[in-house]
């Protein structure tokens, strides 16, 4: 699966047995991780090294890569997905763990374009909504309310949703 936009811009399905793809992969993801709203660090040798050869084993995960121009050349965009599932709908969802465009490519509207694909893949799975989480002063904000996305509550008497962790040794 691979669409080109007029302006060139090409969104197709990563294949982790690509080693353009990975290296394209591995470049947008770290430089994600070093931009503030990821973080602000580089990613870890570690992760650097494993990072799609662990996605590839993972039959519930997909990664979409946007390409300026036809060829596999110029990385502009990454969306990583992870399929997860629904309880109370009882149905798949798709999680959007990752969503970067290259600082250069900002405004093109590359990250709407891969947010259009993550719905088609969902739909192909039959699920029933994408989540994704969003720091408070991410300007993505804006791209996310604009493709749909709305803060998550059950009833608004109750809260909305926080996103928490706990980091495991």
């Amino acid at each position: 699966m691979s669409n080109t936009i007029s302006d060139g811009i090409r969104i197709c399905r990563a294949d982790y047995a690509n080693p353009r793809h990975a290296t394209a992969l591995v470049s947008l993801l770290d430089a994600y991780a070093r931009d503030p709203m990821g973080g602000g660090e580089a990613l870890s040798d570690f992760a650097k090294a494993n990072v799609v050869s662990e996605l590839a084993k993972l039959p519930y995960a997909f990664s979409l890569l946007a390409f300026d121009g036809e060829g596999d050349d110029a990385p502009v965009g990454l969306a990583n997905c992870i399929l997860g599932f629904s309880t109370f709908a009882c149905k798949p969802l798709v999680n959007v763990h990752d969503l970067t465009v290259a600082a250069a490519s900002r405004g093109r509207r590359i990250g709407e374009r891969l947010l259009v694909e993550v719905e088609r893949v969902a739909r192909a799975h039959g699920a029933c909504k994408i989540t994704l989480e969003v720091l408070s002063n991410n300007p993505a904000l804006r791209l996310y309310v604009r493709s749909g996305f709305a803060q998550y509550q059950l009833d608004p008497a109750a809260g909305q949703a926080s996103f928490m962790q706990k980091w495991l040794d």
